[in-house]
């Protein structure tokens, strides 16, 4: 298995997050991304490549190109407010909720943070558009690897990418890369795909952006957004709509669950991706499901990531493997490694 990975994800280091009302030290750091590839090295999973540059359009097949605009002069405007901002980043405080107009574009900097993102957690820095458009390159290395043959791919990228819509950001995410993925997959003339998403937190930028498209399945297992972070999507009743319905599924599970329910829920999935037809897979690999994870809560175990993978092998999918969520950052690289592992294992 290829590994595609982020060479200047490092550029993109928050300072502070805010988290529960209180700003704290940003639970999403590069250290995530240097773990995994430690292990990735030590156990010789297969070869590891920087992602080659794609051209732009790959990205607003996704991206809406006032938003990806945006992220490109961002930081620049930022600290042409005030000199003094190029050593603190950028947090957005106002949003445009219900009632409130988000077709007319403001001036006002502030303001325009707040027209792309939907929470004050996702720090923007001065590395943020770099590192996050090498992330979204590592995915559409993947998808290719997978449209030429391979029977699976891995993209190491950071900043993660579920939570980013077609012209927002939040959850640490600026640019969907499994979404990338998968749309890359469709130009390439891949009838149908199918995105499974196993990160704790529900992938609710990439159920928003294929929620009316039939051609393009998303499944997810992932914390009962009751109680659960990103709280406002991800119910079970959320089948899709118009040419989509029927093509969303969501699989929520109460904070506490063990692996054994929790396999047994990306069973279903996967039984249903079947259903669909898909002809290829892309899946957000996020192991904050791990039972140490500081700010998640489930149960697995470092062994149980072998299981995941093998399971996910027997779906007989090509597929494509997105680097997601996972903030026990000793054990990040075992985990993430271990699906890979009992997927190379299975599929042979």
């Amino acid at each position: 298995m290829k590994t595609f990975y982020n060479a200047h994800h490092a550029l993109h280091q928050g300072k502070m997050e805010m988290f529960r009302g209180e700003l704290v030290p940003c639970f999403e750091v590069p250290a995530r991304q240097d773990h995994v590839l430690d292990v990735l090295k030590a156990r010789g999973l297969g070869a590891i490549e920087a992602a080659p540059d794609f051209p732009e359009r790959a990205i607003t097949r996704v991206h809406a190109q006032r938003y990806v605009d945006f992220l490109k002069t961002a930081w620049d405007e930022w600290v042409a407010l005030d000199p003094a901002n190029a050593q603190r980043d950028a947090l957005p405080s106002v949003w445009p909720v219900r009632t409130f107009r988000s077709d007319v574009v403001p001036d006002n900097f502030a303001a325009r943070m707040g027209l792309y993102s939907y929470d004050a957690g996702s720090p923007l820095t001065s590395g943020t558009w770099v590192a996050s458009r090498e992330g979204a390159c590592c995915a559409l290395a993947a998808a290719r690897e997978v449209q030429h043959g391979a029977r699976s791919a891995f993209a190491l990228s950071r900043p993660p990418g579920h939570h980013a819509g077609a012209d927002f950001f939040g959850g640490y995410c600026f640019l969907n890369n499994a979404a990338i993925a998968a749309q890359s997959l469709r130009d390439a003339g891949v009838s149908r795909v199918a995105v499974l998403d196993i990160d704790y937190h529900h992938g609710n930028g990439t159920q928003a952006i294929f929620y009316g498209r039939g051609d393009v399945f998303f499944a997810s297992v992932h914390g009962d957004p009751r109680t659960e972070y990103p709280f406002f999507l991800g119910h079970a009743d959320e089948r899709g709509e118009g040419a989509g319905a029927g093509c969303n599924l969501n699989l929520p599970l109460p904070r506490g669950t063990g692996f054994a329910s929790w396999r047994e829920a990306m069973s279903q999935a996967l039984r249903a991706i079947s259903a669909f037809g898909a002809d290829a897979l892309v899946v957000s690999l996020g192991v904050d499901t791990f039972a140490g994870d500081p700010i998640s809560g489930f149960g697995l175990q470092s062994a149980d990531y072998l299981r995941v993978g093998e399971d996910i092998a027997a779906a007989g999918l090509p597929t494509v493997f997105v680097f997601e969520g996972g903030y026990a950052v000793e054990e990040i690289g075992t985990n993430a490694v271990n699906v890979l592992d009992g997927f190379r294992q299975r599929a042979g």
